[in-house]
């Protein structure tokens, strides 16, 4: 125990730290830059430290409408959260038992995990041009003039976008209630059953307190890998843009540092996310700890 940490420790410390710094130093750069001063350039040294390009950014580019895609790929990050979370326990529930045809359901929900993002986004664009085609046909076949005449493409952010999405963060999702539902105890609904409660006070009071940490964690992948998708979103999303989206576009327009302010806000909401997400799991695990306190000492 008194023995000084051998020379190797020292040498895969430093490679760690290396490695760690050549992670996050670009994002580190990002953020320190964000804060250059009126006059500052997109490089280092800085030309002083303000707020100024902040400011620039919600007064708007002139090149792109940043608050309106900010809160595009904000409505868009929690509906996606919010039905990651639903499809993922219904699935979870559903696969504790075989059914015909499990397997494949299985395989052909993860497969677009494999599948290169730019693929699904270009098939999913196909399909969607292929509903409009058949529309317009029906339309102009039919006599429905109105909707010849009005009707563009189904195309859209809570359409083809939400599905782009769906097939990334999806994935994840079953992945973890899969793995949590193999290792659940079916005794506690065993125990709640013969108590008289009915499936769903089972599964409301006893199976969702259980599974709740790992529902905000897939909660959190749904929202984070949605608020900065960019392959899926690229043929998919419609005549509109996500923020990364245009995040993206102004790189090859903007010269100034406004574009590293708002890689710095979209960061700050994404651990934002991250920390309610991990402080909501903390206040779940301790408030077990004390109801299982309590109940120990006979409250």
């Amino acid at each position: 125990m008194d023995e000084g940490r051998p020379r190797s420790f020292y040498l895969l410390a430093t490679v760690f730290g290396a490695y760690v710094l050549f992670l996050y130093g670009p994002m580190i750069a990002i953020f320190v830059l964000s804060f250059q001063g009126p006059d500052g350039g997109l490089t280092f040294p800085m030309n002083g430290v303000s707020l100024a390009w902040f400011e620039k950014l919600w007064a708007g580019t002139g090149i792109v409408d940043i608050g309106a895609a900010f809160l595009r790929s904000l409505k868009l990050g929690a509906v996606v959260m919010i039905l990651t979370v639903v499809i993922s326990v219904l699935a979870g529930l559903a696969f504790r038992r075989r059914f015909p045809g499990s397997a494949a359901l299985f395989y052909v929900a993860v497969a677009s995990l494999i599948v290169p993002s730019i693929v699904t986004s270009l098939g999913i664009a196909l399909e969607f041009r292929l509903i409009d085609d058949i529309v317009k046909h029906l339309a102009e076949s039919r006599g429905w003039t109105h909707v010849a005449a009005t009707y563009t493409t189904a195309m859209g952010l809570f359409t083809s976008g939400l599905g782009a999405h769906l097939t990334w963060t999806l994935p994840f999702g079953l992945l973890i209630m899969f793995a949590i539902f193999n290792r659940f105890d079916p005794r506690y609904e065993e125990a709640a059953r013969d108590l008289g409660a009915t499936r769903w006070q089972t599964f409301r009071y006893v199976v969702l307190p259980i599974i709740l940490p790992s529902v905000i964690g897939i909660g959190l992948f749904g929202f984070t890998l949605s608020w900065d998708e960019i392959a899926r979103s690229s043929q998919a999303i419609g005549s509109v843009n996500t923020l990364p989206l245009d995040l993206q576009g102004l790189t090859t327009t903007v010269t100034t540092p406004d574009i590293y302010a708002l890689g710095t806000v979209t960061s700050a909401v994404s651990f934002l996310v991250i920390g309610l997400a991990l402080h909501t799991i903390r206040a779940i695990g301790a408030r077990r700890d004390r109801h299982g306190t309590d109940a120990g000492h006979g409250v």
